[in-house]
């Protein structure tokens, strides 16, 4: 028996005539992204991405851990690949299970098989029912119930034949660099790192932007904000930061705009930079983790007239979302632990006590006329950009 690795994958196979693209990119982002672990060649077959390794230490849990974290990546199966032979495939699944139980203990056993090569005498339910009767005589004591099993025995039976006993979860979507490219306005927070997940998982490659007002925030904060985007990056398979210094641009705003207008200001500024960095980098949109009525700035008025300072789409993944189900997100991926340590952002400081809710587009024009500075304010900062790349 040969030990591989089975890949799943889901939505990419209803893309009819462009399948082979969607795959293709799939299998190239697969590459990229496990070499490190070890030598392996890649079989395509029927809806499954086959890795078999080359060498004979193969680190299949570290390939696995990579793998699961790969978007358009369904499941993944540590599989033992053997030929089509029914005599082999029973001595082959009996020899599995006998492993099983000398690892723990397992009272009830069920068999899923699935035909994929319509060639094999045998259907489906067939092929369960031998397997389960060869495994039932010869892996005794061991019980077959089919509604709650503490042992599940996969075979899919192809060219070659897989048997496995557990599907690992992954995050599915579409492969990264299939459907363009995005700027993530990422902050410290909950929410941004979340966004950025979500618009990735759909097959977006992302570049991040973090504005960043030392010495009203920390060298912690930033250090925090780079561990974050290298948490997405082993999601997306590459991150490239622009960290953005601030300061001056808040404290201009700060000093020239009424207090209940300098978030809602503070933030276009932020979208028209994003917007910036988005156009010079081939990115087709923004993206945020604001979420309808969270905060002042989060309001429908608020995000229109945020909205209104850039000409390209402002993509929210987490518009309809509550804090609750975030949360919940952000402990799945990783960055929940990293987002709530207690290093503020900008977005936190020169907060003002009652910042307006229902902000006019007029009105902000108005007090934007004050800030005179502001073009060769946000052209130095620019210039003094940082760039961290993961």
């Amino acid at each position: 028996m040969k030990k591989v690795i089975l890949v799943r994958y889901g939505e990419i196979i209803l893309k009819g005539l462009n399948r082979g693209a969607f795959e293709d990119k799939l299998v190239n982002n697969i590459k990229k992204r496990i070499y490190s672990v070890g030598k392996f060649s890649i079989v395509k077959e029927q809806a499954r991405i086959i890795v078999e390794p080359a060498c004979e230490d193969y680190d299949f849990d570290g390939a696995v851990e990579k793998l699961i974290r790969i978007f358009g990546v369904v499941s993944v199966s540590i599989a033992y690949k053997i030929d089509s032979d029914i005599n082999v495939i029973r001595k082959s699944a009996a020899c599995l299970v006998k492993e099983m139980q000398e690892s723990g203990s397992y009272p009830s056993f069920k068999v899923e098989a699935k035909r994929g090569d319509k060639r094999f005498p045998l259907t489906s339910p067939e092929i369960a029912c031998d397997i389960g009767g060869y495994i039932y005589e010869n892996c005794a004591p061991i019980e077959v119930d089919v509604h709650d099993p503490s042992l599940t025995v996969y075979i899919e039976v192809r060219k070659d034949t897989y048997i496995y006993t557990s599907k690992i979860k992954a995050f599915g979507g579409m492969p990264t660099g299939s459907n363009g490219k995005a700027m993530l306005l990422l902050s410290g927070g909950i929410d941004s790192p979340v966004a950025g997940f979500m618009i990735g998982k759909r097959g977006v490659e992302l570049e991040g932007v973090h504005f960043y007002s030392y010495p009203y925030t920390s060298e912690r904060a930033k250090e925090k904000v780079l561990e974050l985007a290298e948490i997405l990056a082993g999601y997306t398979g590459k991150f490239k930061l622009h960290i953005v210094p601030f300061t001056d641009i808040q404290l201009e705003i700060n000093n020239k705009c009424p207090e209940e207008l300098l978030t809602i200001i503070m933030r276009r500024v932020m979208m028209k930079m994003a917007e910036r960095y988005a156009r010079n980098t081939g990115c087709s949109c923004v993206v945020t983790g604001e979420s309808i009525g969270q905060v002042a700035s989060q309001t429908m008025q608020s995000l229109y007239v945020t909205d209104m300072v850039v000409n390209m789409p402002v993509f929210r993944p987490l518009i309809g979302m509550d804090k609750d189900e975030v949360i919940e997100i952000a402990r799945k991926i990783g960055t929940f632990e990293t987002s709530i340590l207690p290093y503020e952002d900008c977005c936190t400081v020169f907060v003002a006590k009652h910042p307006k809710t229902r902000p006019q587009l007029d009105e902000v024009l108005r007090a934007e006329e004050n800030l005179d500075n502001m073009y060769e304010l946000i052209e130095r900062a620019i210039e003094n950009t940082e760039i961290v790349e993961f």
